[in-house]
């Protein structure tokens, strides 16, 4: 794997330079319920890399609009 890992605290403080606001504690919570960034584990510990991450955001962002009136479209 040539990716370097990142904690659960580190992945969102990554997430946050990004512009999305979340923090450690929502990413425990969506990797119990689902819906947040794929991760692996190592013993206890999750893990998570950027690529994953991206991902992750990639696949909630919206197409780009022109206007709020698109949205529905």
């Amino acid at each position: 794997m040539d990716q370097r890992m990142m904690r659960r605290r580190e992945a969102a403080k990554y997430l946050e330079v990004r512009g999305i606001p979340i923090s450690a504690t929502t990413l425990a919570k969506k990797a119990t319920i689902g819906g947040g960034p794929k991760f692996r584990k190592f013993d206890r510990v999750p893990l998570y890399t950027s690529a994953d991450l991206d991902a992750w955001i990639g696949d909630r962002l919206s197409p780009l609009k022109r206007s709020t009136s698109d949205i529905g479209a």
